[in-house]
């Protein structure tokens, strides 16, 4: 499988009808569709609407729309609906497996979370929040484990944040 950026290099005849390949244009926006593409997750698990920034092998910006109709809102909290900080993380390592899976010099497979360090929620996100998920590459070793630190933030200010790390499956 090809990287979604590699797919974008474009074949453009000059004038001596020769053809010459143009350098990779690096995309730095995905949809929705695009991040399916990517990552596994399905409604009612992703929670990313789309990506807003990425710099292949550094780090992605995600969006994540905080609506009153899903599903975790029926019971967290009636009356006082919360989206739970363990899907907040999730949200946060999701725009992580972007990143992952789009770097070309890794193996295929998938990557999910090996440990979670430093975590703090700062605020409270409700329904009507836009979630902006902020994911930088630290570091990856041996190939097959990647450490990230991930930002949530709401209208500017911080939400969450911590170190994610991630492993590769076979």
């Amino acid at each position: 499988m090809s990287t979604l950026t590699e797919a974008n290099s474009q074949v453009v005849k000059s004038e001596g009808d020769h053809q010459q390949t143009n350098t990779p244009e690096i995309q730095t926006t995905f949809s929705v569709e695009e991040i399916q593409q990517m990552l596994p997750h399905r409604y009612p698990f992703l929670l990313v609407d789309k990506i807003i920034d990425y710099v292949p092998g550094k780090m992605a910006v995600g969006v994540k729309n905080v609506t009153f109709n899903e599903p975790q809102f029926q019971g967290h909290f009636p009356g006082r609906s919360l989206m739970p900080g363990v899907l907040i993380v999730e949200a946060m390592a999701q725009v992580g497996g972007v990143v992952m899976t789009q770097m070309p010099d890794l193996p295929k497979g998938l990557f999910v979370f090996a440990g979670i360090d430093k975590v703090r929620f700062r605020r409270q996100v409700v329904p009507g929040d836009q979630l902006i998920l902020t994911v930088e590459l630290l570091s990856v070793k041996q190939r097959r484990f990647g450490k990230m630190q991930g930002r949530a933030e709401v209208d500017g200010k911080l939400a969450a944040e911590g170190e994610l790390m991630f492993s590769l499956v076979s």
